[in-house]
């Protein structure tokens, strides 16, 4: 390593260009990778969330925001099975949310379930759940996004939060944690009876999402397949795995978000090569006489091409950390300003490092030629 070493450090401004250039890379690649993982971890937060084995859902939904309804008939019909110890009916449809500030009116998804049942997972639900009885009252979720306004923080104050949705006047009585995504913005829960208010137009006889919760030792895909058998082909029978990985195929490969991200990461490894290969292959060029008195008196071209890989090695693990810390801090703030679940997982970080090795490598492998291919007599 020491003489890929001294060869970089020769040059300061070459190498702190260098470096820059593969931090650089390095923060390109795992920005897009955290955004990636921010959409496919957010869109699945409620599926993750929400308290049940077995879940059905209309074929013509394509994702949760904006399900399509069927007939709360076939949530019914599953009672009837094996295994099955109880159902929850779940009504989601977006609505219009009133802030009580400043009058401004934004989408908010909305969900109706009777509160007599359990719905999410979470810790103190089942509690507040219970306030949900009254007419006209809502939990909001206390990850929305700002622009609802200073909701949380003054029901969290013991204040008397009273706002508009769909028009109608509804009191925020109490909060839960869930967060955003990139099709929701913010989140309130109510019962069905509620919920059927805000939307006068929608048969409570049609539901969008139906949870299943099945005996304790029950099989859930043994379940599934025979409910899967037994009901029409108008509504979908997934287990908690299926209904999470369908939400993930969504957004995955029906929209080009996944597919903007994941090509902006290959950009960031192909412009980083392409950084480090200009940066060794110059100074492959100015060391070519170097090189060729090392060949001339016996080493070999593994030595030679070694060095090169040294100083690619060298360059990899000094581009990368800066770009890691950069990138740590502005993971911090995006969460901050989106909600989003965005930071720095420890795969994530071992993953992009093994791609800079590599990035560099490639680059080092390529500026190399020169030297393999390089006659000391035609030097000298």
């Amino acid at each position: 390593m020491l003489i890929g070493w001294l060869q970089l450090r020769h040059k300061p401004l070459r190498l702190m260009v260098a470096l820059a250039g593969i931090a650089f890379a390095v923060l390109l690649i795992m920005m897009q990778l955290g955004f990636r993982s921010a959409l496919f971890e957010s869109a699945v937060r409620f599926h993750e969330r929400l308290d049940y084995d077995i879940a059905l859902f209309s074929p013509d939904s394509v994702f949760i925001v904006r399900p399509q309804p069927f007939s709360i008939r076939r949530l019914y019909q599953a009672l009837g099975f094996e295994g099955v110890a109880d159902v929850t009916p779940v009504y989601i449809f977006p609505s219009v949310w009133k802030n009580p500030w400043n009058n401004e009116r934004r989408s908010i998804n909305t969900i109706g379930f009777p509160p007599s049942h359990p719905l999410l997972d979470l810790d103190g639900f089942d509690a507040a759940r219970e306030l949900l009885r009254r007419q006209d009252v809502v939990l909001f979720d206390r990850g929305s996004r700002p622009e609802f306004g200073p909701v949380a923080e003054r029901v969290a104050a013991g204040e008397t939060v009273v706002t508009e949705i769909n028009d109608r006047e509804i009191e925020v009585v109490g909060l839960f944690e869930m967060g955003t995504s990139f099709g929701i913005d913010g989140t309130v829960i109510t019962s069905e009876d509620n919920w059927l208010r805000l939307f006068p137009e929608r048969p409570r006889n049609e539901i969008q999402l139906g949870l299943i919760r099945l005996r304790e030792g029950s099989d859930a895909d043994r379940v599934r397949d025979a409910l899967a058998t037994y009901l029409p082909d108008d509504v979908l029978v997934l287990t908690r795995r299926q209904f999470v990985e369908r939400e993930t195929d969504y957004w995955n490969a029906a929209t080009p978000i996944g597919y903007i991200f994941a090509f902006g990461a290959i950009m960031g490894f192909v412009v980083g090569a392409i950084i480090v290969y200009q940066i060794l292959f110059a100074d492959v060029s100015e060391h070519l006489n170097e090189y060729a008195t090392l060949r001339a008196i016996g080493f070999r071209n593994r030595f030679v091409s070694g060095i090169v890989l040294q100083q690619a090695v060298i360059l990899a693990v000094l581009g990368y950390l800066p770009g890691v810390a950069i990138v740590w801090w502005l993971y911090g703030r995006a969460a901050a300003a989106t909600n989003l679940p965005l930071y720095v997982t420890q795969d994530r970080a071992v993953t992009v490092f093994l791609l800079t090795l590599a990035m560099c490598a490639i680059s080092a492998l390529l500026a190399v030629r020169k030297v393999r291919r390089l006659d000391p007599a035609e030097v000298f």
